[in-house]
């Protein structure tokens, strides 16, 4: 959902990681990690009908990472359905399917993406 000063602006179904019960631990876990981001840099170019990065891996995230002696891999977006699927949309939330990335519609996507600036603060809660 988007908020603007604490009121709910917009909602969206969503598609996350593959493995969706508990927070991202390790590149390769498909888990969406659970905690608070920034968007910090756009891709209009990207594979998938535009994309938001997240400030994933934080420091908490490589020491937790370094730890198990894993990475705790990165490249996480916010990103519409992949180029030429479009129409994938439509069915896209019935199932978790990205390697860790949050899903929407490329509707959804272009509207996020005008909506919100780099620096946007993303929680993310399952």
């Amino acid at each position: 959902m988007l908020l603007n000063l604490h009121k709910i602006v917009k909602t969206y179904r969503v598609s996350l990681g593959g493995n969706p019960l508990g927070t991202k631990t390790r590149e390769g876990d498909s888990r969406t990690p659970e905690e608070t981001y920034r968007i910090n840099w756009r891709n209009a170019k990207s594979a998938y009908h535009l994309s938001l990065h997240l400030s994933y891996s934080n420091s908490q995230d490589r020491s937790q990472a370094l730890v198990q002696g894993v990475s705790p891999g990165g490249n996480i977006m916010i990103h519409g359905i992949k180029n030429g699927l479009g129409w994938f949309g439509i069915v896209h939330h019935l199932w978790d399917w990205t390697d860790g990335c949050i899903a929407v519609t490329n509707r959804q996507i272009r509207e996020i993406w005008h909506a919100v600036p780099n620096g946007t603060i993303v929680d993310l809660r399952t």
